[in-house]
């Protein structure tokens, strides 16, 4: 039971919902997801169970990828569908192409204000509760990348689109900085995370068929194991010798390391046996080997 489940999660609970749900499900045991979606979005959550809650970490910084609905003309406080609106403007002037357009302009790497409705915290307070307060906190703009950004459907005032970006983007922010470029302003209407750090849609199971006593076996099925979860770092397999030495948290050398390829430009390296169990994560920054994280038999 140690390992990552792709749960897709339904509209309307939150991420923390969902790991309390899956944590009594699986018996109470520990169960941690590596990056929040909000409450009205649907899609990818990757849970790590168990031991696997200290691979979290590996999978903060990985890209996404969404379908998205942006619905120009009306902007709310929140820039998504669950905020009060705050304006609104006709869209009668604006054509197809001028869209298309005015989203090619955002592909790349651009600066972007996280939203002050945002699970962001400022002095250990989450900006969201800050806002409902009417004490809104705004941070400063952030480095952000989007690789991808595709039309899918258009029915104005709605515009369906597929977006791969960088993690810390945030789509409804996007959405409501293309209606301003528009001039009519705009919000996120619904979002469904289809990607997350290598982790695809495909990949998921439903929460409510994870958590379905009658269907018990579906969870414990559908975890991947600690090893394979890392899919995207370079892999080391160990002999009974080095087994033995990274599992007590010896010190380790490059002598001990036969690094080649990927494994060697760093800075993360996993460490197996050769039943293919996860060993630990290495570090391998200027040909220094530092244990990152170790699972001990």
């Amino acid at each position: 039971m140690n390992g990552v489940i792709v749960i897709d999660k339904p509209e309307g609970l939150s991420s923390a919902q969902v790991v309390a749900r899956l944590k009594r499900c699986l018996g109470g045991l520990k169960v941690g997801h590596t990056g929040t979606l909000d409450p009205f979005a649907s899609g990818v959550m990757i849970c790590c169970v168990s031991r696997a809650t200290k691979l979290a970490r590996y999978f903060l910084h990985g890209g996404k990828s969404y379908l998205a609905t942006l619905c120009l003309g009306i902007e709310t406080d929140t820039q998504d569908a669950t905020g009060q609106v705050t304006a609104s403007s006709s869209t009668a002037g604006i054509s197809e192409a001028a869209v298309i357009e005015c989203l090619a302009q955002f592909k790349g790497d651009m600066l972007q204000l996280p939203p002050v409705y945002s699970a962001l915290k400022h002095k250990g307070t989450p900006l969201y509760k800050l806002a409902r307060s009417g004490k809104p906190v705004q941070k400063p703009a952030r480095q952000v990348h989007i690789s991808a950004l595709k039309v899918m459907k258009m029915d104005l005032p709605e515009v369906s689109f597929f977006v791969t970006c960088s993690a810390g983007t945030y789509i409804r922010t996007l959405c409501a900085d293309i209606g301003r470029q528009l001039g009519c302003g705009g919000h996120l209407k619904a979002l469904r995370r289809v990607e997350s750090c290598g982790f695809d849609i495909s990949e998921s199971i439903r929460l409510d068929q994870a958590i379905d006593p009658a269907t018990a076996d579906n969870i414990t099925s559908r975890i991947i194991p600690m090893a394979e979860a890392l899919r995207n770092m370079p892999c080391y397999v160990a002999d009974s010798r080095l087994a033995a030495l990274v599992t007590h948290g010896r010190p380790l050398t490059t002598q001990d390391l036969q690094l080649e390829g990927d494994a060697t430009r760093g800075p993360y390296v996993k460490i197996i046996d050769t039943q293919k169990h996860l060993l630990a994560v290495l570090r391998t920054d200027d040909n220094v080997v530092k244990y990152d994280c170790i699972f001990r038999k």
